[in-house]
């Protein structure tokens, strides 16, 4: 009985985690690995294990970095079953379609520079037909009802407040005499978010492997957030400038709109035309609605009081890219959600080339920014971001909104774990060095907790915990 860690480890993308029992072999997540195109090529080297022996996956959330390899396992010969949140199967769908498509896209604009060079041409990732193929091999589930998955394996998923359908994965292993508790923290929400509930607590394990995205940093209190966010746009309406805000089609974009419409008046949002220029994050809407029973109590209520959260009188589903290019002709006015959330392709980047160099522009950064990506360099002060090759002065004025996190801070990671009976031990994951390094400290000299930070590739003999 044991453990391999396959990614995210002392970085923040590319979850997947390969657990050994008895005879059988179980994937935790299979994610892509995103940042910069150096990083990037990585996806393609191969699996560290075969994925014809996998005998079945169990998937955290629908986030690519934890979901985006999955058809490309089915490609190379996985045959088994793909267990999650019903949610998550439902938004897998569209993302996963979506990033096949994207992949497509990308090897044939390659292929024709790789064609007027005599170069040997390149072949997408995965295809969207492959990411469709893959999609059959999921299978729903809810949050707290046990399942026998494997022999020797039973699952049980719990509400992890990220994003719709994100999961808390608890396994109960069995091999021979053996028996241990495995948790996998997934990504954790930020306590208090729009839309959806809490994490929910675990009492009992053997191994915590959890999450350390925010493990260095506090978020700033929701009501701080809210007024910083209509003080920015107080400033740009009063500038005359159009405000881009990068954005995840799944989550993200959601909350956004949910506040948008709840602050509706107070920000004077009726003055501007709000554009949502994502056809994912339209899709991923869709699924949202349909799945308000697991919102939390306040956005229950407001269901109940005014009808659909996530809709306006002025605002408009900009799904094709001739609705897109539309908005480019805006100069003031305009505030535009579009993907890609880290800035590294998508509809997003065309409104930087005709908005980041003028100085009335606001962009407004309301997620992680991997190191090596496009959002990451604004973040961190770019005077210029290259696109197509070419740089584009950065005047726009910058804002980052820490507080709109979906993944939990540190004080949230360890009122988390803090719910735990006894002290169990932890892996840390998907988290920069620093910020493992500063929850390892916290963890070990508040709640003496034997802390690990696993390296790629590194087997832990769960025999041993």
């Amino acid at each position: 009985m044991d453990l391999h860690f396959y990614g995210a480890t002392r970085e923040v993308t590319g979850s997947c985690y390969l657990l050994r029992v008895g005879e059988h072999q179980l994937l935790v997540d299979c994610g892509l690995i995103q940042g910069n195109p150096q990083h990037e090529e990585h996806n393609r080297d191969p699996f560290p294990f075969e994925p014809s022996e996998i005998d079945a996956v169990v998937l955290t959330h629908a986030h690519l970095d934890h979901s985006g390899r999955l058809p490309l396992l089915v490609k190379q010969g996985f045959k088994g079953p793909i267990f999650t949140h019903r949610a998550t199967a439902d938004l897998c769908r569209i993302m996963l379609e979506d990033a096949g498509y994207l992949n497509e896209k990308d090897a044939a604009w390659e292929n024709r520079k790789r064609q007027r060079q005599a170069k040997k041409p390149v072949f997408p990732l995965y295809t969207q037909k492959e990411a469709c193929l893959a999609h059959k091999q999921f299978r729903a589930l809810e949050y707290g009802k046990s399942r026998k998955i494997l022999s020797g394996v039973t699952l049980m998923l719990r509400d992890a407040g990220h994003i719709l359908g994100s999961a808390i994965v608890q396994l109960d292993l069995k091999d021979g005499k053996q028996q241990r508790v495995l948790v996998f923290s997934g990504d954790l929400g930020h306590a208090g978010a729009p839309i959806l509930r809490d994490p929910e607590p675990v009492r009992k394990a053997d191994l915590v492997v959890m999450e350390s995205t925010y493990g260095n940093r506090q978020h700033q209190p929701w009501e701080a957030t809210w007024q910083e966010i209509g003080e920015i746009l107080s400033h740009a309406r009063a500038g005359q400038g159009n405000v881009l805000i990068p954005t995840f089609a799944v989550g993200r974009t959601q909350e956004l709109l949910y506040v948008f419409k709840q602050h509706y008046q107070e920000w004077g949002l009726g003055e501007w035309r709000i554009y949502l220029d994502s056809p994912m994050a339209i899709k991923a809407t869709r699924v949202y609605r349909k799945y308000d029973k697991v919102y939390d109590s306040r956005a229950r209520e407001i269901l109940e009081q005014i009808g659909d959260p996530f809709d306006m009188p002025n605002l408009i589903m900009s799904r094709h890219s001739a609705q897109s290019m539309e908005i480019n002709k805006m100069e003031s006015g305009a505030i535009i959600l579009a993907g890609s959330g880290m800035c590294t392709g998508g509809r997003i980047i065309h409104h930087l080339k005709h908005n980041a160099w003028r100085e009335h522009a606001h962009i407004l950064i309301v997620g992680f920014q991997a190191a090596g990506t496009r959002g990451r360099a604004l973040v961190d002060g770019a005077e210029d971001i290259h696109l197509w090759g070419e740089p584009v002065k950065v005047k726009a004025q910058v804002h980052t909104i820490g507080g709109l996190s979906a993944h939990a801070d540190q004080n949230g990671l360890m009122d988390w774990y803090g719910q735990f009976e006894g002290r169990p031990k932890v892996a840390l994951v998907h988290g920069e060095p620093e910020s493992m390094r500063a929850l390892a400290t916290r963890l070990h000299d508040e709640r003496q907790v034997h802390v690990m930070q696993p390296e790629f590739g590194e087997r832990l003999d769960l025999s041993r915990l």
